[in-house]
Order: structure tokens, then sequence, then C-alpha cells
């Protein structure tokens, strides 16, 4: 059989449109099929999302911006000298890279571990685990585009003493 160059697998159906900054194009990939295929330009990035305390949250991949789809996707920015309250989650996986800056990322049961991350790195931080970013900078802001595992994001803002003992006594941790 003979290919010839419209007998491409892919169709395009003259339905493109634009809203609030961002563009889709609908195409079939097969006889039935709904695909679209979105971008979302800066200006339509969204801070109408959960946020946390020292940082500034925009949407980009959500429903509320009118893409369905099984993961969130969005953009981080904390200013220079400051820090993120400290938070989780819930049943999230979020998955970071990082576009410019450095930030230090504090966990644990008590935020006693930390790593620092830098323009061109990625970051994995699992469901549940409570954090916090801190910009080290006096300068320069940090940035990050972000994914998680959900369509809606998910931010528990815990409180400030959150890693603070409950006590004065000091703190006792058992050996294996």
């Amino acid at each position: 059989m003979e290919n010839k160059p419209n007998d491409s697998p892919t169709l395009p159906i003259a339905d493109r449109f634009a809203t609030q900054g961002r563009v889709a194009i609908r195409m079939r990939s097969h006889p039935g099929s709904n695909s679209m295929i979105s971008v979302v330009h800066p200006a339509g990035l969204s801070t109408e999302t959960q946020q946390t305390s020292g940082s500034l949250w925009m949407s980009a991949i959500a429903a509320m911006n009118g893409i369905v789809s099984s993961l969130w996707a969005g953009t981080f920015a904390v200013e220079p000298s400051a820090k993120t309250g400290i938070h989780h989650h819930g049943k999230q996986d979020t998955v970071v890279y990082v576009l410019e800056g450095e930030a230090c990322v504090r966990w644990g049961n008590f935020g006693e571990h930390s790593v620092t991350v830098r323009a061109g790195d990625f970051l994995h931080v699992p469901s549940w685990l409570p954090h916090q970013e801190l910009n080290p900078s006096k300068k320069n802001p940090f940035r990050w585009v972000v994914v998680r595992s959900t369509p809606e994001p998910i931010v528990v803002n815990l409180p400030d003493d959150f890693w603070m003992p409950t006590d004065s006594q000091p703190i006792e941790r058992r050996r294996r």
C-alpha cells in the first residue's frame, strides 16, 4: 500500500481557540478521540490556588484553568531571605524542577534534615511529608516548576511551632 501525504494517523480539526492567554489546539489521534494539547502562557497563570505563607503559587495545568488532567502543574516562587510556613501536600507526591535561584528544603520529625537545591536540580517530595522551603539569598528569589500527582493542589499549612517539642524535656530518641 502506498503512503500518501494525507494518510497521517493524526488529523487536525479546525477548532483552534484562545482564552485568557491560553491556546489549545484540538487534534484527533484516532476516530472518536477527544485529545487536546493545551498551552498556558505566562499571562494565563493563575494565583487562584492554595497558598503557603512566604511564597507565591501560580497554577498552569489545572481544572480551574479549564484543563482536565490527572496532574497539577504550576510555578512556585519565594522572595529573597523569605521562607515558607511548614506544610505538606497530603496524598500528593511532588516533583520540582528548579528554574532559578537556590533553596534550602527542611523536613523530618523536627525539621532536622535539609538539602540545598539549585537551578537545574530536580527534587521529589513524598506525600504527607512536612517540609519548609527557605531562600538563603539576600538578593535573588528562587523559582520552581512544580508537578503534583493529583489534579487538585493540596496544601496543608501546619502551625509555626509544629517542629518544636511540646514540653521542656529533652527529646529522647530510641536507637534501633
